[in-house]
């Protein structure tokens, strides 16, 4: 008897890199690898989408649209090429209005998409229908995803067998067009037995012969017997990852699912092991030297208490690498919890688990429910939809408080066509301020990237990837012969002859930046009261400002930080300029 064949999806272009490197991996470093992936047999892959769109733009200085009609060219026609779409949220945070996810899906079927995985965080299929009937529009098959988590411990009400049949029968009842249906655990912490029944479940409900998949990550150590349970329940495809940039927060290892299904009736996608092993050692090379971050290779048990996504796990560690703030780690995953259950329960996956994560952060920043993360407010008032259950009415009231909304009961999708600001006509205007082409490609970039976008656009984007060599403690050496002394509130720029330690040049002297608290009386003063880059400067030197006034956004954990006036009084100086970093208990600007 013929074993039953199992499509397998090759996530390592995008959620391997995502959830393993923070989605920043520059694409001629990683296309050897491809070449070695098709040699070995695979025809579908991962290979866009998700947060591999936007950090493009944000950390490698690369056009998404450029990397995927490569990946296109490398891979033939045949190729299964799928990306990733957050329902109405499309590849951003924010909801985006019909004509941008219209654009989205005209734009992705150009540039060499198969097949778009659709779903959406909080389950609520009202984001789901008019991003399906795009998907469908332009020739794209559309894989709607039901996406799973287990509740922490004690919790209950909502993520059970009974509520995804809910979902999926509202997703049948709406006519929602599909090619095949997937159940998504972003947390890697659904139980095998529920993943067993939910898979049964959807296999009598569905018109038979529907293609059902499943995808879950090693996150929490149970992937491998979740994949297992789900084959048994009679699932048609899975997701699988290829090392380095699997296991730990990503997707179980090809070779390890080989290895799991010997003596069973499962050909995992006729693929070899000998000619897997090829590609892993060839992709091995290809990344050598990126910074593997300890915490993507490890299972983690706490991620059951705290559902964190391996593919928002990394990226949101990566960042606080940036800002010099990683020792807060398990002190935030800690606060998840909480924040999961006050927040109604809605998925923990982008871009809601985002949503947790800034306001957990935010909980151990600022101190518990100080300071409303703007995501988790709009979230828990009904901004992104309705969640799975009602969130927490003291939580909903603080939210309304600090964010100055009221809740809501309208539709995002509605919500987001009148916010003039999310309109093409609007982008268009951007674009020709800037002198930028206003083209298809420009306008969908700015919608998702917005002032990084243009920046790309303007050849003003910088790479920021983590190589090994960036990671090593760094000793001085007679190389290192430059250094910027103060002296007398000045600065010089100092060279130092590595042949004669008495040969001293002094080769530009500077003002001095004293942005310290020592230099300042603290009440002429606004210090940063997070680590992050200046997003925007709202004022100018010598400006009259008013008490709670605008004066600057800081950008930390892809959270935008208002910093306002204290009080009324005029600007003397601005100590930072756009797009530095700056450090908690830096100063930023003083008064008069």
């Amino acid at each position: 008897m013929a074993k039953k064949f199992i499509d397998i999806m090759d996530t390592t272009f995008r959620d391997g890199f995502q959830s393993i490197y923070g989605a920043r991996v520059l694409m001629n470093d990683f296309f050897p690898a491809l070449e070695a992936a098709k040699e070995a047999g695979i025809t579908h892959f991962e290979f866009g989408g998700g947060a591999r769109f936007q950090s493009l733009y944000f950390y490698l200085n690369e056009d998404a649209f450029l990397m995927m009609d490569k990946f296109r060219e490398i891979v033939g026609k045949e190729a299964n090429l799928q990306t990733l779409s957050r329902g109405v949220n499309t590849v951003a945070l924010e909801t985006a209005s019909r004509e941008i996810i219209d654009l989205h899906a005209k734009l992705f079927a150009k540039h060499g998409t198969t097949t778009i995985r659709n779903f959406d965080a909080l389950n609520d299929v009202n984001n789901l229908k008019f991003s399906a009937e795009c998907i469908n529009k332009y020739g794209l098959k559309h894989e709607v995803a039901i996406t799973l988590m287990d509740l922490p411990p004690g919790c209950k009400g909502t993520h059970d067998v009974p509520f995804y049949e809910r979902i999926l029968r509202e997703i049948l009842k709406e006519q929602i067009p599909f090619s095949s249906v997937c159940f998504k655990d972003a947390s890697g912490t659904s139980n095998p037995n529920k993943i067993y029944e939910t898979i049964k479940m959807a296999k009598k409900i569905l018109p038979q012969g529907t293609h059902i998949r499943f995808h879950t990550h090693e996150s929490a150590g149970v992937s491998v017997a979740c994949y297992l349970a789900a084959l048994e329940a009679g699932v048609d495809g899975i997701d699988l990852a290829a090392a380095p940039v699997s296991g730990g927060t990503s997707q179980p290892d090809i070779l390890t699912m080989l290895h799991a299904v010997k003596g069973k009736d499962y050909d995992l996608g006729g693929l070899n092991e000998e000619k897997v092993l090829q590609y892993e050692e060839i992709l091995k090379d290809c990344l050598r030297e990126y910074f593997l971050p300890p915490e993507a290779s490890m299972t983690n048990p706490l991620i059951l208490f705290s559902p964190m996504p391996g593919g928002a796990l990394t990226a949101n560690t990566q960042m606080m690498r940036d800002n010099n703030v990683l020792n807060k780690l398990p002190e935030v995953i800690k606060s998840m919890q909480e924040v999961v259950e006050k927040g109604g329960f809605g998925t923990s996956v982008t871009p809601v688990s985002q949503f947790y994560f800034q306001q957990a952060f935010n909980n151990v920043i600022f101190g518990p429910w100080k300071k409303i993360a703007p995501g988790y407010g709009k979230m828990v008032l009904g901004y992104f939809g309705k969640t799975p259950v009602k969130p927490d009415d003291e939580i909903v009231k603080l939210a309304s408080e600090q964010l100055n909304l009221e809740p809501t009961t309208k539709l995002a999708i509605d919500l987001a066509d009148e916010d003039e600001t999310k309109s093409i006509a609007y982008i268009k205007e951007i674009l020709k301020e800037h002198n930028i082409e206003q083209s298809e490609e420009n306008i969908f970039i700015v919608a998702a990237c917005k002032e990084k976008g243009i920046a790309f656009l303007k050849g003003e984007a910088k790479v920021n990837i983590r190589k090994i060599q960036d990671e090593l403690p760094k000793s001085l050496s007679l190389k290192q012969n430059k250094f910027e002394v103060l002296v007398n509130g000045n600065k010089y720029d100092v060279e130092i002859n590595p042949k004669d330690d008495k040969d001293l040049i002094v080769k530009e002297k500077k003002e001095a930046n004293l942005n310290t608290q020592n230099n300042f009386n603290s009440e002429k003063v606004i210090s940063s009261e997070i680590s992050g880059n200046v997003f925007k400067i709202c004022v100018k030197e010598g400006e009259e400002v008013k008490a709670g006034q605008k004066i600057m956004i800081l950008e930390a954990m892809k959270m935008e930080m208002d910093i306002n006036s204290p009080k009324d009084g005029i600007i003397e100086k601005i100590f930072v300029s756009l797009g530095d970093s700056v450090s908690e208990g830096q100063i930023i600007v003083s008064f008069r």
